[in-house]
């Protein structure tokens, strides 16, 4: 007996450079003074310019500052059921930081300046049990490629 993959889609699929599971995040940068932005803007917050490009973010950084969130987020941020604690912190991914979920919640576990990498997790499941993916970071060493 085969068994298939579940199905899956991204939260949201404007974050992300393409539908792949790799895909890497994609944000925007100002042509005007070079800023860039995540998620996408129309606009640049810096300069205020209007020409932005769009911006391939790397996928590797290292935190800079994190938390564990303890408490199940508010209508209507969803995550899966029964809710666990999850890392929550900010990527400095050279050009821009991120706001990210972690794949670690132990804050122990964590130190700033720890070098992180893109991957994706599930952030609930749809009805019909379709996986809902976002992104997160994961710590470097030891992570699976």
């Amino acid at each position: 007996m085969t068994t298939s993959a579940p199905a899956w889609r991204y939260v949201d699929q404007t974050l992300f450079e393409s539908a792949h599971p790799d895909s890497a995040l994609v944000g925007a940068k100002c042509t005007g003074c070079g800023t860039v932005t995540f998620p996408v803007q129309d606009s640049c917050p810096r300069c205020g310019g209007s020409a932005m490009g769009t911006a391939v973010l790397p996928r590797e950084g290292t935190l800079w500052s994190y938390t564990v969130q303890s408490f199940a987020p508010k209508t209507p941020f969803r995550t899966v059921e029964p809710f666990t604690p999850f890392g929550v912190g900010y990527v400095d991914l050279g050009e821009v930081i991120v706001e990210s979920r972690l794949t670690v919640a132990d804050a122990d576990a964590l130190t700033i300046g720890t070098a992180v990498r893109l991957t994706t997790i599930v952030n609930h499941l749809d009805e019909d049990g379709t996986e809902v993916r976002t992104f997160a970071f994961e710590p470097t060493e030891g992570a699976s490629s």
